[in-house]
Protein backbone atom coordinates (compact mmCIF):
# COMPACT_ATOMS: atom_id res chain seq x y z
CA UNK A 1 0.00 0.00 0.00
CA UNK A 2 3.05 2.29 1.19
CA UNK A 3 4.55 1.84 -2.52
CA UNK A 4 1.26 2.52 -4.55
CA UNK A 5 1.10 5.75 -2.57
CA UNK A 6 4.76 6.57 -3.07
CA UNK A 7 4.61 5.83 -6.37
CA UNK A 8 1.28 7.84 -7.07
CA UNK A 9 2.89 10.55 -5.62
CA UNK A 10 5.47 10.80 -8.20
CA UNK A 11 3.05 11.23 -10.69
CA UNK A 12 2.22 15.07 -11.50
CA UNK A 13 -1.49 14.72 -12.12
CA UNK A 14 -2.21 11.84 -9.72
CA UNK A 15 -0.78 14.12 -7.05
CA UNK A 16 -2.74 16.83 -8.07
CA UNK A 17 -5.83 14.72 -7.35
CA UNK A 18 -4.58 13.40 -3.77
CA UNK A 19 -3.80 17.49 -3.23
CA UNK A 20 -7.77 18.27 -4.57
CA UNK A 21 -9.15 15.63 -2.16
CA UNK A 22 -7.06 17.10 0.78
CA UNK A 23 -7.98 20.50 0.48
CA UNK A 24 -11.93 19.56 -0.49
CA UNK A 25 -11.55 17.59 3.00
CA UNK A 26 -9.89 20.33 5.08
CA UNK A 27 -12.96 22.89 3.86
CA UNK A 28 -15.52 20.15 5.55
CA UNK A 29 -13.82 20.17 8.37
CA UNK A 30 -13.69 23.82 8.71
CA UNK A 31 -17.82 23.48 7.39
CA UNK A 32 -17.97 21.25 10.85
CA UNK A 33 -17.08 24.00 13.30
CA UNK A 34 -19.74 26.85 11.95
CA UNK A 35 -22.99 26.40 14.22
CA UNK A 36 -26.09 27.11 12.88
CA UNK A 37 -27.46 29.88 13.44
CA UNK A 38 -29.77 30.46 16.99
CA UNK A 39 -29.27 27.15 18.00
CA UNK A 40 -27.82 25.65 21.26
CA UNK A 41 -24.77 23.48 19.92
CA UNK A 42 -24.55 21.49 23.12
CA UNK A 43 -28.20 20.35 23.09
CA UNK A 44 -27.84 16.93 21.15
CA UNK A 45 -24.29 16.31 22.90
CA UNK A 46 -26.35 15.94 26.19
CA UNK A 47 -28.73 14.24 24.55
CA UNK A 48 -26.48 12.00 23.03
CA UNK A 49 -25.35 11.38 26.49
CA UNK A 50 -28.35 10.34 27.82
CA UNK A 51 -29.76 8.08 24.91
CA UNK A 52 -26.29 6.46 24.14
CA UNK A 53 -26.87 3.42 22.12
CA UNK A 54 -25.11 1.73 18.71
CA UNK A 55 -27.10 3.59 16.42
CA UNK A 56 -26.69 6.76 18.07
CA UNK A 57 -22.86 6.47 18.05
CA UNK A 58 -23.02 4.93 14.46
CA UNK A 59 -24.93 8.14 13.48
CA UNK A 60 -22.72 10.68 15.23
CA UNK A 61 -19.55 9.27 13.86
CA UNK A 62 -21.43 9.31 10.13
CA UNK A 63 -21.31 13.14 10.87
CA UNK A 64 -17.89 13.66 12.31
CA UNK A 65 -19.56 14.85 15.54
CA UNK A 66 -21.10 17.77 13.27
CA UNK A 67 -24.69 16.35 14.39
CA UNK A 68 -23.59 16.63 18.00
CA UNK A 69 -22.14 20.09 17.86
CA UNK A 70 -25.12 21.64 15.41
CA UNK A 71 -23.18 22.68 12.83
CA UNK A 72 -24.03 23.67 9.27
CA UNK A 73 -23.30 19.86 8.61
CA UNK A 74 -25.22 18.63 10.91
CA UNK A 75 -27.10 16.36 8.16
CA UNK A 76 -23.91 15.49 6.81
CA UNK A 77 -24.14 13.18 3.83
CA UNK A 78 -26.56 10.72 5.73
CA UNK A 79 -29.88 12.00 3.40
CA UNK A 80 -27.32 11.12 0.08
CA UNK A 81 -27.12 7.92 1.40
CA UNK A 82 -30.69 7.25 2.26
CA UNK A 83 -31.44 8.50 -1.31
CA UNK A 84 -29.21 6.53 -2.64
CA UNK A 85 -30.80 3.21 -1.22
CA UNK A 86 -34.46 3.76 -2.33
CA UNK A 87 -33.25 4.79 -5.14
CA UNK A 88 -32.01 1.46 -5.45
CA UNK A 89 -34.47 0.08 -4.14
CA UNK A 90 -37.33 2.11 -6.63
CA UNK A 91 -34.73 0.83 -9.67
CA UNK A 92 -35.60 -2.93 -8.76
CA UNK A 93 -39.46 -1.93 -8.27
CA UNK A 94 -40.10 0.28 -11.10
CA UNK A 95 -39.54 -1.18 -14.72
CA UNK A 96 -38.88 2.04 -15.86
CA UNK A 97 -36.37 3.07 -13.86
CA UNK A 98 -34.87 -0.33 -14.46
CA UNK A 99 -35.21 0.52 -18.28
CA UNK A 100 -33.25 3.67 -17.66
CA UNK A 101 -30.79 1.93 -15.71
CA UNK A 102 -29.92 0.08 -18.67
CA UNK A 103 -29.76 2.57 -20.92
CA UNK A 104 -25.81 3.30 -19.85
CA UNK A 105 -24.30 6.56 -19.07
CA UNK A 106 -27.41 8.52 -19.94
CA UNK A 107 -29.51 6.83 -17.90
CA UNK A 108 -27.29 6.70 -15.20
CA UNK A 109 -26.90 10.39 -15.64
CA UNK A 110 -30.55 10.79 -15.15
CA UNK A 111 -31.15 7.98 -11.84
CA UNK A 112 -28.03 10.05 -10.30
CA UNK A 113 -29.87 13.69 -11.24
CA UNK A 114 -33.11 12.13 -9.17
CA UNK A 115 -30.92 10.52 -6.20
CA UNK A 116 -30.16 14.57 -5.63
CA UNK A 117 -33.31 16.08 -5.68
CA UNK A 118 -34.60 13.17 -3.82
CA UNK A 119 -31.53 14.09 -1.11
CA UNK A 120 -32.80 17.52 -1.07
CA UNK A 121 -36.42 16.54 0.03
CA UNK A 122 -35.07 13.64 2.63
CA UNK A 123 -32.63 16.79 3.80
CA UNK A 124 -35.74 19.16 4.47
CA UNK A 125 -38.04 16.52 5.65
CA UNK A 126 -35.44 15.39 8.17
CA UNK A 127 -33.73 18.74 8.90
CA UNK A 128 -38.19 20.22 9.65
CA UNK A 129 -38.55 17.69 12.03
CA UNK A 130 -35.54 17.77 13.78
CA UNK A 131 -35.77 22.19 14.52
CA UNK A 132 -39.76 21.28 15.19
CA UNK A 133 -39.20 18.29 17.42
CA UNK A 134 -36.43 19.44 19.26
CA UNK A 135 -37.13 23.32 18.95
CA UNK A 136 -38.92 23.76 21.66
CA UNK A 137 -37.04 21.75 23.89
CA UNK A 138 -34.00 23.11 23.91
CA UNK A 139 -32.60 23.08 20.89
CA UNK A 140 -33.54 26.52 19.79
CA UNK A 141 -32.33 29.10 21.89
CA UNK A 142 -35.36 31.33 23.06
CA UNK A 143 -38.08 29.06 21.26
CA UNK A 144 -40.81 29.24 23.69
CA UNK A 145 -40.25 33.05 24.16
CA UNK A 146 -41.06 33.94 21.07
CA UNK A 147 -44.70 34.38 18.56
CA UNK A 148 -45.70 32.28 16.06
CA UNK A 149 -43.97 34.16 13.19
CA UNK A 150 -40.32 34.51 15.40
CA UNK A 151 -40.57 30.83 16.36
CA UNK A 152 -41.20 30.29 12.03
CA UNK A 153 -38.17 32.20 10.83
CA UNK A 154 -36.40 30.41 13.70
CA UNK A 155 -37.44 26.78 12.25
CA UNK A 156 -36.53 28.53 8.58
CA UNK A 157 -32.80 29.42 9.45
CA UNK A 158 -32.34 26.03 11.09
CA UNK A 159 -34.07 24.00 7.96
CA UNK A 160 -32.27 26.51 5.73
CA UNK A 161 -28.84 26.10 6.84
CA UNK A 162 -29.03 22.15 7.69
CA UNK A 163 -30.70 21.40 4.06
CA UNK A 164 -27.75 23.86 2.58
CA UNK A 165 -25.02 21.95 4.46
CA UNK A 166 -26.54 18.42 3.41
CA UNK A 167 -26.45 19.60 -0.54
CA UNK A 168 -22.64 21.07 -0.12
CA UNK A 169 -21.43 17.82 1.02
CA UNK A 170 -23.28 16.19 -2.04
CA UNK A 171 -21.73 18.82 -4.25
CA UNK A 172 -18.15 18.24 -2.69
CA UNK A 173 -18.72 14.02 -2.60
CA UNK A 174 -19.37 14.90 -6.32
CA UNK A 175 -16.45 16.95 -7.38
CA UNK A 176 -14.27 14.66 -4.76
CA UNK A 177 -15.40 11.71 -7.53
CA UNK A 178 -14.90 14.08 -10.53
CA UNK A 179 -11.24 15.87 -10.08
CA UNK A 180 -10.28 13.40 -7.04
CA UNK A 181 -9.35 9.78 -5.94
CA UNK A 182 -12.08 7.02 -5.48
CA UNK A 183 -15.10 7.88 -4.50
CA UNK A 184 -16.35 10.96 -3.42
CA UNK A 185 -19.27 10.27 -0.77
CA UNK A 186 -17.27 7.29 0.36
CA UNK A 187 -13.96 9.29 1.05
CA UNK A 188 -16.37 12.47 2.55
CA UNK A 189 -17.76 9.59 4.91
CA UNK A 190 -14.62 8.02 6.10
CA UNK A 191 -13.45 11.41 6.57
CA UNK A 192 -16.26 12.13 8.84
CA UNK A 193 -15.66 8.77 10.79
CA UNK A 194 -12.07 8.90 11.40
CA UNK A 195 -12.37 12.61 12.39
CA UNK A 196 -14.40 11.25 15.74
CA UNK A 197 -11.66 9.10 16.72
CA UNK A 198 -9.78 11.03 19.23
CA UNK A 199 -13.07 10.98 21.38
CA UNK A 200 -13.27 7.34 20.65
CA UNK A 201 -9.70 6.98 22.08
CA UNK A 202 -9.82 9.37 25.00
CA UNK A 203 -13.10 7.55 25.73
CA UNK A 204 -11.08 4.21 25.99
CA UNK A 205 -8.45 5.57 27.75
CA UNK A 206 -10.44 6.93 30.85
CA UNK A 207 -11.96 3.91 31.35
CA UNK A 208 -9.76 1.71 31.07
CA UNK A 209 -6.33 2.76 31.89
CA UNK A 210 -6.57 6.28 33.50
CA UNK A 211 -5.91 6.07 37.11
CA UNK A 212 -4.03 2.47 36.75
CA UNK A 213 -0.68 1.68 37.44
CA UNK A 214 1.80 1.70 34.46
CA UNK A 215 1.99 -2.38 33.93
CA UNK A 216 -2.09 -2.34 33.81
CA UNK A 217 -1.54 0.45 31.51
CA UNK A 218 0.54 -1.52 29.35
CA UNK A 219 -1.35 -4.26 29.45
CA UNK A 220 -4.38 -2.85 28.99
CA UNK A 221 -2.88 -0.76 25.83
CA UNK A 222 -1.88 -4.49 24.46
CA UNK A 223 -5.52 -5.53 24.75
CA UNK A 224 -7.09 -2.86 23.04
CA UNK A 225 -4.54 -2.99 20.12
CA UNK A 226 -5.29 -6.89 19.68
CA UNK A 227 -8.62 -6.12 20.07
CA UNK A 228 -8.98 -3.80 17.68
CA UNK A 229 -6.34 -5.52 14.76
CA UNK A 230 -8.20 -8.43 14.74
CA UNK A 231 -11.49 -6.91 14.30
CA UNK A 232 -9.25 -5.05 11.21
CA UNK A 233 -8.66 -8.48 10.02
CA UNK A 234 -11.70 -9.87 10.15
CA UNK A 235 -13.32 -7.19 8.20
CA UNK A 236 -10.52 -6.88 5.44
CA UNK A 237 -11.70 -11.02 5.31
CA UNK A 238 -15.34 -10.25 5.43
CA UNK A 239 -15.25 -7.75 2.45
CA UNK A 240 -13.19 -9.34 0.50
CA UNK A 241 -13.76 -12.99 0.42
CA UNK A 242 -16.07 -14.30 -2.47
CA UNK A 243 -16.64 -17.47 -3.68
CA UNK A 244 -16.04 -18.31 -7.19
CA UNK A 245 -18.01 -20.12 -9.08
CA UNK A 246 -16.22 -21.79 -12.43
CA UNK A 247 -18.29 -20.97 -15.64
CA UNK A 248 -17.20 -22.28 -19.25
CA UNK A 249 -18.21 -21.21 -22.47
CA UNK A 250 -19.25 -23.66 -25.11
CA UNK A 251 -17.18 -22.77 -28.59
CA UNK A 252 -19.39 -21.87 -31.58
CA UNK A 253 -18.54 -20.89 -34.94
CA UNK A 254 -18.88 -17.29 -35.84
CA UNK A 255 -17.82 -16.64 -39.55
CA UNK A 256 -15.18 -19.28 -40.94
CA UNK A 257 -14.04 -19.20 -37.27
CA UNK A 258 -14.51 -21.18 -34.15
CA UNK A 259 -14.70 -18.52 -31.49
CA UNK A 260 -15.33 -19.10 -27.98
CA UNK A 261 -13.91 -21.91 -25.15
CA UNK A 262 -13.02 -19.93 -22.35
CA UNK A 263 -13.36 -20.44 -18.87
CA UNK A 264 -14.25 -17.58 -16.33
CA UNK A 265 -16.10 -17.28 -13.00
CA UNK A 266 -18.64 -15.69 -11.01
CA UNK A 267 -17.57 -14.25 -8.17
CA UNK A 268 -20.38 -14.07 -5.16
CA UNK A 269 -18.83 -11.95 -2.47
CA UNK A 270 -19.73 -13.08 1.39
CA UNK A 271 -20.75 -10.03 2.79
CA UNK A 272 -23.05 -9.69 -0.48
CA UNK A 273 -25.13 -6.77 1.12
CA UNK A 274 -22.47 -4.35 3.04
CA UNK A 275 -23.67 -2.68 5.70
CA UNK A 276 -26.96 -2.08 4.56
CA UNK A 277 -28.81 -4.60 6.92
CA UNK A 278 -26.87 -3.77 9.89
CA UNK A 279 -27.89 0.42 9.00
CA UNK A 280 -31.33 -0.90 8.64
CA UNK A 281 -32.00 -2.61 11.82
CA UNK A 282 -30.31 -0.08 13.73
CA UNK A 283 -32.49 2.26 12.27
CA UNK A 284 -35.90 0.68 13.09
CA UNK A 285 -34.94 0.00 16.62
CA UNK A 286 -33.59 2.99 17.07
CA UNK A 287 -36.90 5.25 15.53
CA UNK A 288 -39.22 4.25 18.10
CA UNK A 289 -36.62 5.60 20.99
CA UNK A 290 -35.86 9.12 19.02
CA UNK A 291 -39.55 9.45 18.50
CA UNK A 292 -40.57 8.81 22.20
CA UNK A 293 -38.12 11.15 22.90
CA UNK A 294 -40.88 14.43 21.83
CA UNK A 295 -42.98 12.79 24.64
CA UNK A 296 -40.69 12.23 27.35
CA UNK A 297 -41.63 8.89 28.48
CA UNK A 298 -41.66 7.10 31.93
CA UNK A 299 -39.06 4.52 31.95
CA UNK A 300 -40.90 2.77 34.60
CA UNK A 301 -44.30 1.57 32.86
CA UNK A 302 -44.27 -1.52 30.47
CA UNK A 303 -44.19 0.93 27.51
CA UNK A 304 -40.82 2.47 28.56
CA UNK A 305 -39.21 -0.98 29.39
CA UNK A 306 -39.97 -2.24 25.70
CA UNK A 307 -38.13 1.36 24.68
CA UNK A 308 -35.33 0.22 26.78
CA UNK A 309 -35.26 -3.12 25.70
CA UNK A 310 -34.69 -1.80 21.91
CA UNK A 311 -32.10 0.69 22.99
CA UNK A 312 -28.61 -1.01 22.50
CA UNK A 313 -27.25 0.98 25.45
CA UNK A 314 -28.88 -1.43 27.85
CA UNK A 315 -27.40 -4.22 26.45
CA UNK A 316 -25.12 -7.05 27.73
CA UNK A 317 -25.65 -4.91 31.44
CA UNK A 318 -25.01 -6.95 33.94
CA UNK A 319 -27.89 -5.47 36.83
CA UNK A 320 -30.18 -5.54 34.27
CA UNK A 321 -29.94 -8.80 31.75
CA UNK A 322 -33.42 -9.21 30.82
CA UNK A 323 -33.13 -5.63 28.55
CA UNK A 324 -30.80 -7.59 26.01
CA UNK A 325 -33.83 -9.55 24.43
CA UNK A 326 -33.63 -6.39 22.29
CA UNK A 327 -30.27 -8.01 21.23
CA UNK A 328 -32.65 -10.91 19.83
CA UNK A 329 -34.61 -8.78 17.80
CA UNK A 330 -31.71 -7.07 16.73
CA UNK A 331 -29.90 -10.02 15.07
CA UNK A 332 -32.86 -11.26 13.12
CA UNK A 333 -33.36 -8.07 11.66
CA UNK A 334 -29.79 -8.44 10.62
CA UNK A 335 -29.89 -11.61 9.08
CA UNK A 336 -33.63 -10.95 6.82
CA UNK A 337 -32.59 -7.50 5.57
CA UNK A 338 -29.28 -9.59 4.65
CA UNK A 339 -31.27 -11.71 2.79
CA UNK A 340 -33.88 -8.98 1.73
CA UNK A 341 -31.37 -6.69 0.09
CA UNK A 342 -29.34 -9.69 -1.50
CA UNK A 343 -32.36 -11.04 -2.84
CA UNK A 344 -33.25 -7.47 -4.53
CA UNK A 345 -29.96 -7.03 -5.82
CA UNK A 346 -29.08 -10.34 -7.35
CA UNK A 347 -31.20 -12.09 -9.03
CA UNK A 348 -29.92 -16.13 -9.78
CA UNK A 349 -32.60 -16.16 -12.64
CA UNK A 350 -31.72 -13.29 -14.54
CA UNK A 351 -27.61 -14.89 -14.49
CA UNK A 352 -28.26 -18.15 -15.57
CA UNK A 353 -30.15 -17.10 -17.92
CA UNK A 354 -27.94 -14.73 -19.55
CA UNK A 355 -25.46 -17.32 -18.91
CA UNK A 356 -27.43 -19.79 -21.09
CA UNK A 357 -28.05 -16.92 -24.05
CA UNK A 358 -24.00 -16.45 -23.92
CA UNK A 359 -23.17 -20.22 -23.76
CA UNK A 360 -22.07 -20.69 -20.88
CA UNK A 361 -22.67 -23.22 -18.45
CA UNK A 362 -21.68 -24.53 -15.04
CA UNK A 363 -19.66 -27.47 -15.00
CA UNK A 364 -21.83 -30.05 -14.01
CA UNK A 365 -24.66 -28.13 -14.01
CA UNK A 366 -27.85 -27.86 -16.88
CA UNK A 367 -28.14 -24.15 -18.23
CA UNK A 368 -31.41 -22.46 -17.31
CA UNK A 369 -33.27 -23.54 -14.13
CA UNK A 370 -31.09 -26.07 -12.50
CA UNK A 371 -28.28 -23.25 -12.67
CA UNK A 372 -30.29 -20.94 -11.24
CA UNK A 373 -31.32 -23.28 -8.51
CA UNK A 374 -27.49 -24.26 -8.03
CA UNK A 375 -26.94 -20.72 -7.70
CA UNK A 376 -29.97 -19.67 -5.12
CA UNK A 377 -28.54 -22.54 -2.72
CA UNK A 378 -25.17 -21.48 -2.97
CA UNK A 379 -25.92 -17.65 -2.32
CA UNK A 380 -28.20 -18.67 0.57
CA UNK A 381 -25.48 -20.57 2.42
CA UNK A 382 -23.19 -17.69 1.36
CA UNK A 383 -25.54 -14.78 2.89
CA UNK A 384 -26.09 -16.70 5.88
CA UNK A 385 -22.33 -16.95 6.60
CA UNK A 386 -21.82 -12.97 5.69
CA UNK A 387 -24.39 -12.31 8.36
CA UNK A 388 -22.85 -14.13 10.73
CA UNK A 389 -19.59 -12.29 9.92
CA UNK A 390 -21.91 -8.55 10.44
CA UNK A 391 -23.44 -9.76 13.82
CA UNK A 392 -20.00 -10.44 15.16
CA UNK A 393 -18.52 -6.91 13.90
CA UNK A 394 -21.68 -4.82 15.07
CA UNK A 395 -22.26 -7.01 18.57
CA UNK A 396 -18.99 -6.63 19.54
CA UNK A 397 -18.92 -3.29 20.36
CA UNK A 398 -21.77 -3.02 22.18
CA UNK A 399 -21.32 -5.77 24.51
CA UNK A 400 -18.03 -4.03 25.16
CA UNK A 401 -20.05 -0.99 26.04
CA UNK A 402 -22.52 -2.75 27.92
CA UNK A 403 -19.96 -4.37 30.22
CA UNK A 404 -17.53 -2.24 30.92
CA UNK A 405 -19.88 1.15 30.57
CA UNK A 406 -17.41 2.73 27.58
CA UNK A 407 -19.27 5.99 26.15
CA UNK A 408 -18.02 5.58 22.83
CA UNK A 409 -17.01 2.59 20.61
CA UNK A 410 -18.08 4.82 17.30
CA UNK A 411 -14.74 3.48 15.29
CA UNK A 412 -15.27 -0.28 15.68
CA UNK A 413 -18.95 -2.10 14.62
CA UNK A 414 -20.22 -0.87 11.30
CA UNK A 415 -18.01 2.22 10.95
CA UNK A 416 -15.07 -0.50 11.05
CA UNK A 417 -16.59 -1.96 7.82
CA UNK A 418 -17.28 1.40 6.37
CA UNK A 419 -13.66 2.58 7.14
CA UNK A 420 -12.23 -0.50 5.75
CA UNK A 421 -14.03 -1.48 3.01
CA UNK A 422 -13.62 2.75 1.50
CA UNK A 423 -9.36 2.16 1.95
CA UNK A 424 -9.60 -0.62 0.01
CA UNK A 425 -11.93 0.77 -2.62
CA UNK A 426 -10.07 3.96 -2.87
CA UNK A 427 -6.32 2.12 -3.01
CA UNK A 428 -7.46 0.14 -5.51
CA UNK A 429 -8.62 3.53 -7.61
CA UNK A 430 -4.84 4.62 -6.92
CA UNK A 431 -3.38 1.74 -8.29
CA UNK A 432 -5.63 1.94 -11.59
CA UNK A 433 -4.66 5.56 -11.94
CA UNK A 434 -1.28 4.41 -11.53
CA UNK A 435 -1.46 1.49 -13.70
CA UNK A 436 -2.74 4.29 -16.53
CA UNK A 437 -0.34 5.86 -16.63
CA UNK A 438 2.30 3.57 -16.96
CA UNK A 439 0.56 2.34 -19.40
CA UNK A 440 0.23 5.35 -21.03
CA UNK A 441 4.26 6.22 -20.69
CA UNK A 442 4.60 2.76 -21.89
CA UNK A 443 3.11 3.54 -25.38
CA UNK A 444 4.12 7.24 -25.71
CA UNK A 445 8.09 6.13 -25.54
Amino acid sequence: MLKTLQNAWKDKEIRKKLLYTFMMLVVIRFGSELPIPGVNTSYFAEFFAKQSGDAFNFFDAMTGGSFTSLSVLALSITPYITSSIIMQLLTIAIPKLEEMQREGEDGRKKIAEYTRYLTVVLALMESTAMAVGFGGQGMLIGYNEQGFMGKASMVVIAVLTMTAGSAFLMWVGERITEKGIGNGISIVLLFNIVSSLPDDVSSLYNTFMNGKIIAVQVVMLLVILAIAAAMVVFVVYLQDGERRIPVQYSKKMVGRKMVGGQSSHIPLKINTAGVIPVIFASSILSFPVVIAQFFNPDYSTIPGKILMMLNSSYWFRPEMPWYSIGLVIYIVLIVLFAYFYTSITFNPLEVANNMKKSGGFIPGIRPGTPTSQFLDGILNYIIFIGAVGLIVISVIPIMISGLFGVSRLSFMGTSLIIIVSVILETIKAIESQVVVRNYKGFLND
